[in-house]
């Protein structure tokens, strides 16, 4: 699909597009998409980038900030926790099968984020990220904020020890990469830097409260006129020693004492016995997790009633067996992060051939034997490491076959059904609507770049 034969059914007046023909722009979409990613001249990449944002808000998918609904949680709590889903491979045929699950089920209430890591080794940018889950919004048919999340811009420990302020605005690089690439919700995670050594709770935190007020101050000066970027915090460093009250009090006194700006945090993030990607024993199977659910019901209370929060963030959980779900709506978690369930998904299905699977894993054999820990086996090797065969071989997965892709996408809605039930997300939209302000950020689009 070359550029010029976007002429029939859009038209560019005065910067702003307008779709003549909103059926065929979602006919259209797969190859816009397509040549967009694997467009190998960067500024007709990025341009190509904008223009498809900017059709996907004509036809009503608009990026958005999920403020307005967690202020509203914070009032009085719904009774449903928002599901925040990082797609690390098959990104578009992945936020496709969400969008129809979403559609069938009247699910308003989700959100598509990505982590400072994954960015790296999945090889999306955000703006990458942000223009191919609003390409699959538009093929689907998906009207109404679409909400992209940046998932732990975190402080890595070992770099802010050796260079505080150079990886202090490494963080605020991506953070305005971010914001310019539309996500309006970012979680900033300094919990990083907590400093056990101290005396008191307070003084521990303090490294963590000081560096999110900075970030957050950071963020409140790049969000587009009208919208007011959700932020959240986080204390314990997850797959760390659960979180406590007195942890939780410390850190949002002193972020309340330290941060000026206007509206704070939405959210806190806290460690309840989960890890990232689950714990994976020598025959590749995963390890019982021990969630401590009141750990997460009294926090969550506690950042509500006393500080306005919507409440506690779970993270690590795709892994969880199928009936704790339901107990997060049930604790008053407010939101939960779900990615190495979606990517497991795709490696163990049946439907994904042998061959290309080994071509992966032997990628993965060469390019990761230094992350191989001493006795493990190939099933703790592989398991820990395949999240990184999404990236490399990227325009691979995408290139697999329409026979393969959909009976994996299949199982993955199935997937996303059960989550939007357990998590009670089902019927959403109108809560949504009410509560959520829909902003046209205008990108501008270079015609001559595209030949448009």
């Amino acid at each position: 699909m070359s550029m010029q034969g976007l002429r029939d059914v859009i038209e560019i007046k005065g910067g702003s597009i307008y779709v003549k023909d909103i059926q065929r722009v979602r006919n259209l979409m797969d190859s816009l998409i397509y040549n967009a990613v694997f467009e190998s001249d960067d500024e007709k990449r990025k341009a190509k980038f904008i223009l498809i944002k900017e059709i996907a808000k004509s036809c009503g998918a608009v990026p958005a900030s999920i403020q307005g609904l967690y202020e509203d949680m914070g009032r009085n709590y719904p009774g449903f926790t928002v599901p925040a889903m990082n797609i690390r491979g098959l990104t578009y045929d992945v936020t496709r099968a969400v969008f129809r699950k979403a559609l069938e089920m009247n699910v308003g209430a989700f959100i598509f984020e990505i982590a400072r890591s994954e960015i790296g080794y999945t090889k999306q940018r955000p703006l990458e990220y942000a223009t191919v889950v609003l390409a699959a919004a538009v093929k689907e048919g998906f009207i109404g904020p679409v909400f992209i999340q940046g998932d732990h811009f975190q402080l890595v420990r070992k770099n802010y020890l050796s260079g505080p302020e150079l990886e202090t605005d490494y963080v605020k690089g991506l953070i305005k990469e971010a914001i310019e690439a539309e996500f309006y919700n970012i979680d900033i995670d300094t919990s990083t830097i907590v400093d056990l050594d101290k005396p008191t709770i307070k003084e521990q935190q303090r490294p963590n409260f000081e560096k999110t007020a900075e970030l957050s101050e950071y963020v409140r000066q790049l969000q587009p006129s009208g919208i007011d970027i959700s932020i959240g915090g986080e204390i314990g460093e997850i797959g760390g020693k659960n979180s406590n009250p007195d942890e939780l009090r410390a850190y949002l006194d002193g972020f309340k004492e330290t941060f000026k700006g206007t509206k704070g945090l939405s959210k806190l993030s806290v460690q309840t016995g989960t890890s990232h990607g689950g714990v994976v024993l020598p025959d590749g199977s995963l390890a019982k997790v021990k969630i401590d659910f009141d750990t997460l019901r009294h926090l969550s209370d506690l950042a509500r009633k006393e500080y306005g929060l919507s409440g506690c963030v779970q993270h690590g959980a795709s892994t969880l067996p199928e009936e704790a779900f339901n107990m997060f709506p049930e604790t008053g978690t407010s939101e939960v992060h779900l990615a190495t369930g979606f990517q497991n998904i795709i490696y163990d299905s049946k439907y994904l051939p042998a061959d290309f699977k080994a071509e992966v894993y032997e990628y993965l054999k060469q390019e990761c034997a230094k992350e191989r820990k001493e006795g493990q086996t190939d099933e703790q090797f592989f398991y820990s490491v395949r999240k990184k065969g999404f990236g490399p071989i990227k325009k691979k997965w995408w290139d697999l076959p329409s026979d393969i892709k959909e009976p994996i996408m299949k199982e993955l809605e199935a997937k996303f059904g059960l989550l939007f039930e357990k998590l009670k997300v089902t019927n959403t939209t109108d809560i949504v609507k009410r509560t959520v302000k829909l902003v046209v950020v205008k990108n501008e689009i270079n015609t001559g770049l595209l030949g448009l």
